[in-house]
């Protein structure tokens, strides 16, 4: 493809040196223009001026106090016109951000009285139902129940599309269901402040995000507070201690833009050292082993056993030795709950399950 992108760009910079020329050369002849205007005024000036100081009807130093007026005030006009070309420049970039920042967000957050505190996490997602905006005909969860007690763990598996991603989503409130509700301890979570709701979720993503600074402080991201003794305890359990110390400056090395010194598994146990240095009481995994050897795989599920111990748990995995660990299976299709039950039931009793892991657990099973 470099030949097709190299002549693609040749294309687009060739628009860009044309639109730039017509620009200079109608800038140019402007002020070519100005100039003439200016100078010729200033000529008139002096041809009349001068004969009406030959005539006596004005002195030369009158005549010179009015020629230098004119060159400051024709000076001044011009600038004022560079100003106001470069005010309307601003203005066509300045238009859209202005928009931007008038936008109201449709998530609301209520008034923190900092009176509620979460201890555990009783979730139930009552008759949810979602459609993204950019796909109203089409819902991502359709009628979606489920009562999960706190501390249990809860997988979520279906072909790729099936809402397991859109159920995380849901419940960090990056949309609100369009009918239904999510409750958190029996109380709706758009009635919990957005801080103090999602404080108390651990996210470890497919994709981690890893900020441009140090190993340290991207770990102490999951909590400021952490002190540099927890961060590199959090670093061990989640198996990450050992490259970092290898590194230049141990945690203290910059990891660079999204982390790109690291290779993707070891990003994924920085987020991973991110989620248990924070202790929620909501864990969120979605694939968070999915980038790992199978021995690293085994160190990391051994960390994350220990820390989804007493949380209530949501993991989204294609690998057998996750899911089989956990209380309770949601099968997902098309948005609407299939089935549900142990591993070794709907292996028995559902046809799409024993798909899948016939599938995609086969090669770890």
């Amino acid at each position: 493809m470099e030949v097709h992108e190299k002549q693609r760009f040749a294309g687009h910079v060739e628009g860009a040196l044309k639109a730039a020329n017509s620009r200079i050369r109608t800038r140019a002849f402007l002020t070519a223009l100005v100039i003439l205007l200016v100078f010729g005024a200033i000529v008139t000036v002096l041809w009349l001026g001068g004969h009406d100081v030959l005539t006596g009807n004005i002195t030369g130093g009158q005549l010179s106090a009015f020629v230098f007026y004119s060159v400051v005030v024709a000076g001044a006009v011009g600038a004022i016109s560079e100003v106001v070309a470069d005010l309307q420049r601003a203005a066509g970039a300045g238009e859209r951000l202005a928009e931007l920042l008038f936008i109201s967000p449709q998530i609301t957050s209520p008034e923190d009285n900092n009176q509620l505190v979460i201890h555990e996490a009783n979730i139930d997602f009552e008759s949810v139902t979602f459609f993204y905006p950019t796909r109203p005909d089409r819902a991502a969860v359709e009628n979606f129940s489920i009562e999960v007690k706190a501390g249990k763990t809860i997988a979520l598996v279906g072909p790729s599309g099936a809402g397991k991603t859109t159920i995380f989503q849901l419940l960090l409130r990056f949309y609100d269901p369009c009918s239904g509700r999510i409750r958190l301890n029996g109380l709706d979570i758009k009635d919990i402040p957005l801080a103090r709701l999602r404080s108390a979720i651990g996210l470890v993503p497919q994709d981690p995000v890893i900020f441009s600074t140090t190993a340290r402080e991207n770990i102490r991201l999951g909590n400021i507070d952490a002190t540099d003794a927890e961060i590199e305890a959090a670093a061990r359990a989640a198996s990450a201690f050992e490259f970092l110390e290898k590194l230049p400056d141990g945690l203290d090395t910059h990891l660079g833009e999204k982390g790109i010194q690291l290779s993707g598994g070891q990003r994924q146990r920085i987020a991973i050292a991110r989620a248990i240095i924070r202790d929620p009481k909501i864990l969120l995994l979605d694939e968070a082993t999915s980038a790992l050897d199978s021995e690293n795989e085994y160190h990391i599920q051994q960390a994350l056993d220990l820390v989804m111990k007493g949380r209530t748990t949501f993991v989204i995995a294609h690998r057998l030795s996750t899911i089989t660990k956990a209380d309770s299976i949601i099968l997902l299709n098309e948005g609407r709950i299939e089935a549900i039950g142990t591993h070794r039931e709907l292996l028995e009793k559902n046809s799409l399950y024993a798909r899948l892991a016939e599938l995609q657990f086969k090669s770890v099973g």
